[in-house]
């Protein structure tokens, strides 16, 4: 299983929100790049980082903070949050970041996720389902489509995305499990890599996850609660 260990920024400083509400929020760090780097020296492989900003706004608006994060370590990180057309994901790439999430924009014009991938290889290329009751939503989970998460992987499997990274929002930042349930389901439904996101509370919960055989897992508020070290974390679940 692959572990990846997250920072959200906000306003420059790395944050955790409950469940994707903006006002509801705590600080951790003024400076993210030493939150990346702390995640380094514990042997992480690769950090998800979001720009929360960006999510919302639609364009990029911490790039500052991520570049910096680029300059300060060596591991692969990927991006998203605010990623709208091709210049932004040259952009992001140039920042430093491996790899780039699609969130909102894949569900409003599909076909840019086929450009991308075309443009920049698969390999490049994530994308975010974020979820609420298994329905699809964007825009820093302010909207909620009609479309459902297992019908929309699918489709964007058809496209050529081998990644998919699924947030169940009712979890996110509540340290109350992850959905296992329904990453497995994706898992079963699309037959492509799911990464799982929200909820983890403990190392219990990274177990489940690996003996469900997922593929790999973000894990945010529970690393900064000190409820998981990621270090221990690293050694006992790192493919």
């Amino acid at each position: 299983m692959k572990l990846f260990p997250a920072i959200d920024i906000r306003g420059g400083k790395c944050v955790r929100l409950r469940q994707g509400v903006f006002e509801d929020q705590k600080v951790y760090a003024d400076d993210p790049y030493t939150i990346a780097e702390e995640f380094e020296k514990a042997g992480a492989k690769f950090i998800h980082v979001v720009d929360l900003d960006g999510a919302l706004e639609g364009r990029g608006v911490n790039e500052a903070a991520i570049e910096e994060i680029g300059k300060h370590v060596s591991i692969p990180f990927e991006i998203g949050g605010g990623v709208r057309s091709l210049q932004d994901i040259e952009r992001k790439l140039g920042l430093g970041a491996a790899r780039i999430i699609i969130g909102t924009k894949a569900v409003q014009e599909p076909s840019f996720v086929k450009k991308a991938i075309e443009t920049f290889g698969a390999d490049k290329i994530v994308v975010g389902i974020d979820a609420k009751n298994g329905l699809v939503a964007t825009r820093g989970w302010e909207d909620v489509s009609d479309l459902t998460a297992a019908d929309f992987s699918i489709f964007m499997k058809e496209l050529g995305v081998k990644t998919i990274i699924y947030t169940d929002i009712s979890k996110d930042g509540m340290l109350s499990g992850p959905n296992i349930h329904k990453t497995v389901e994706l898992k079963a439904k699309t037959g492509i890599d799911i990464i799982a996101s929200g909820g983890v509370s403990g190392m219990n919960d990274l177990e489940a996850l690996n003996e469900a055989g997922v593929f790999g897992v973000i894990i945010g508020k529970a690393i900064y609660e000190k409820r998981i070290d990621v270090a221990e974390a690293v050694k006992k679940y790192e493919v």
